[in-house]
């Protein structure tokens, strides 16, 4: 060993010693948001000058509705600029209350809304209000990116369950009766789902449900982020809505940020047992006091004001869709079962793992897929291991057409570059 690398050696171990002597073990635990990473790099080759098609975005590439914006102004303009009370403004858990009545029959007073700073701190308080170590909390895969780091961050354990494409990549009755024992805190389901775009039909709900009431002490955290992104007739049931016995052990999560892309206002909320709600308010009044009033102001005016804006989103992320699944499926080696819900395509990368890249490399993974168009082609997608299912990688539909197309097409080019692998070779990676 050099002098040099003597040197290198000695810094990363004090540098690591000085870590775990100054940063908690929940930290240690956990990693930085896989998308959050991808959007980063992202903007560094921008910065860079490379024309890269980005296709890891995960928010609408619309600009926040005009009275939106209007009642945000008008709420600074009066100057409602002060706190709120720690759980959310009157109106704006009246405007929550109401579409939940409208969607689900639901009712929910007052003091069983929280409002929080986005819909994912609202599910971080939540899990920080209930778990602790030994707790278990079960996630399908495909899920979320942050959900297991979530629950690590606050001393659970994440229970992952796979649920294949041929089970439309959703949790079943017999899978979640495997998994449940003493231990388990919490199931987690998302629909619309991130990044699959599926979603449970009521008799699916009611199944899972019937599992459910057999084991009392397992509450429910729905996420219901992308309910109006929807492209099947309907809309999108919540467990809390089919089953009413489970309706005191769901905490249903949604906000404004995905429906009325306002990705930046920051306002989530989340209902359910009066108890649990409460425990989030008190964590929230130590972390945050409440959420900002300016944004509260406008998810008021967006929840409760003229809906075409949605509606017309909706109608645009439907032909996305369908283009995006169109071009994919016509690429060899590659297929996309069609989102239900969403502004995202799961596409099925396994047909090319084993075959070579024009330099010589040996796709093994969907990780070096992901890598390859990036490099290749300045295409960036999300590689499908982030979100616990290897094989596959993430694309966001919420771009325009022309992006979409001219992505594909780049797509196309660098499966069809590949070249079956040598077994004579051994990967310059290996």
């Amino acid at each position: 060993m050099t002098a040099a690398d003597k040197t290198t050696t000695d810094k990363t171990t004090t540098d690591k010693a000085t870590t775990d002597k100054t940063t908690a073990r929940r930290v240690q635990r956990i990693k930085p948001s896989p998308s959050t990473a991808a959007a980063q790099r992202v903007r560094e080759l921008k910065a860079q000058g490379l024309g890269i098609l980005d296709l890891t975005v995960g928010e609408p590439d619309f600009d926040t509705p005009d009275h939106v914006k209007a009642a945000a102004i008008e709420a600074i303009r009066q100057g409602d600029t002060k706190y709120t009370p720690v759980n959310g403004t009157p109106q704006l858990r009246a405007a929550i209350a109401q579409k939940l009545q409208h969607r689900h029959g639901l009712h929910y007073p007052a003091d069983r809304i929280a409002v929080g700073g986005g819909a994912k701190q609202v599910i971080f308080l939540a899990l920080m209000a209930t778990l602790d170590a030994g707790h278990e909390v079960v996630i399908p895969a495909p899920y979320w990116v942050s959900y297991p780091d979530m629950v690590l961050a606050n001393d659970g354990t994440p229970v992952i369950v796979t649920c294949p494409e041929a089970d439309g990549f959703k949790l079943t009755p017999q899978r979640l009766e495997s998994v449940i024992n003493d231990r388990t805190r919490w199931v987690v389901l998302n629909a619309p789902g991130n990044p699959t775009g599926a979603a449970y039909t009521v008799g699916e709900l009611a199944a899972l449900a019937e599992v459910l009431l057999a084991h009392p002490h397992v509450q429910v955290l729905t996420d219901e982020i992308y309910d109006e992104i929807w492209y099947e007739p309907g809309q999108v049931p919540s467990i809390a809505g089919v089953e009413p016995r489970l309706t005191d052990r769901v905490f249903l999560t949604n906000g404004v940020s995905k429906t009325y892309a306002m990705t930046g206002w920051r306002i989530g909320y989340g209902v359910g047992s009066a108890e649990l709600v409460s425990a989030v308010n008190a964590l929230q009044s130590q972390i945050s006091s409440c959420p900002s009033s300016i944004s509260q102001a406008a998810a008021t005016a967006a929840l409760t004001g003229d809906q075409t804006f949605v509606r017309n989103c909706v109608a645009v992320y439907r032909g996305r869709r369908d283009l995006t699944v169109k071009l994919v499926n016509d690429i060899p080696g590659l297929s996309c079962t069609p989102p239900s819900g969403g502004f995202y395509a799961f596409v099925n990368c396994s047909g090319v793992h084993g075959k070579r890249t024009p330099a010589g490399e040996e796709i093994r993974s969907d990780e070096d897929f992901a890598r390859y168009l990036l490099e290749s082609q300045q295409v960036a997608v999300i590689h499908g291991a982030a979100y616990g299912s290897p094989g596959y990688f993430r694309v966001s539909f919420a771009t325009s057409t022309d992006v979409l197309t001219e992505a594909c097409e780049r797509i196309g080019r660098a499966c069809a570059a590949l070249s079956p692998a040598d077994p004579s070779r051994r990967s310059s990676r290996s």
